[in-house]
């Protein structure tokens, strides 16, 4: 789908900007393609490192996503090596001693988890295992029922709503594991919550998200989300306003330049 998305994009000679995407690994098909075409790519939510910082993803990183060699890519939201430090640092403070690390598999799941793997232990929380799950698995008891015997303070998922985050906190009240699940910013929205059942979240998991929630918005930021209530009768969600950033700077750079 976002290999058609960009090739859509790329054929329609009006195009100027590209304002995505949403998850790292659908940028990494299309970001290549764009740079090709010389389209201006702008995500407000990528963060996965490898997009953009060198030594920090795949050995050939970020240069693949640069066939040209020009850069076309932007983004406007922290990546996950400050992301993946923070959630190390935040289970420190709430008290952890120890973490069982779970991911999707995924290039911003793994990643993030990466990250939390390396800088755990020098928050003094000691990681007790680590393994990649099934993002579409129909429910993981066996595999929460074998982490509460290790007894681990936190869970923590890399990984995102649509790959079955709300599942797996399901499935650690099931079978009584008592830790907290901490995930990242990618089951920042209410989908998550509706996925998960509000009793089984509540006082229980723990979500990094790399800025402030709507409602603490000062400024500039407290404007879009007063228009934004005014015109969609809705909250924004927590990518909302870097979603109108990222369109934002679109236009202020065409308007500088045409």
């Amino acid at each position: 789908v976002e290999a058609a998305n960009a090739d859509k994009a790329i054929k329609d000679a009006d195009v100027m900007f590209y304002i995505g995407t949403y998850n790292s690994g659908a940028a990494k098909i299309s970001m290549p393609v764009l740079n090709k075409s010389n389209v201006v790519m702008i995500s407000p939510a990528n963060t996965y490192m490898g997009l953009t910082k060198p030594g920090l993803g795949e050995a050939n990183e970020p240069g693949v996503y640069r066939p040209t060699g020009k850069i076309n890519y932007f983004r406007v939201v922290p990546a996950d090596d400050i992301q993946g430090l923070a959630a190390a640092e935040w289970m420190a403070k709430l008290g952890a001693k120890s973490v069982y690390v779970l991911d999707d598999r995924g290039l911003y799941g793994k990643g993030v988890a990466d990250v939390l793997v390396q800088k755990a232990p020098e928050k003094g929380v000691a990681l007790l295992g680590r393994e990649g799950v099934a993002p579409k698995a129909q429910e993981y008891r066996s595999l929460m029922t074998k982490i509460k015997a290790l007894n681990p303070d936190f869970v923590f998922y890399g990984g995102t709503t649509q790959t079955n985050a709300g599942q797996l906190a399901k499935d650690m009240v099931a079978v009584g594991l008592q830790a907290k699940l901490m995930v990242p910013d990618g089951c920042y929205e209410k989908a998550f919550i509706e996925a998960a059942g509000a009793e089984n979240v509540n006082g229980r998991v723990f979500v990094t998200f790399g800025g402030a929630p709507p409602d603490k918005l000062t400024g500039k930021g407290a404007d879009f989300v007063k228009a934004y209530r005014e015109k969609y009768k809705a909250e924004p969600e927590g990518y909302a306003v870097y979603g109108y950033v990222a369109a934002k700077t679109a236009l202020d750079v065409l308007a500088k330049v045409a």
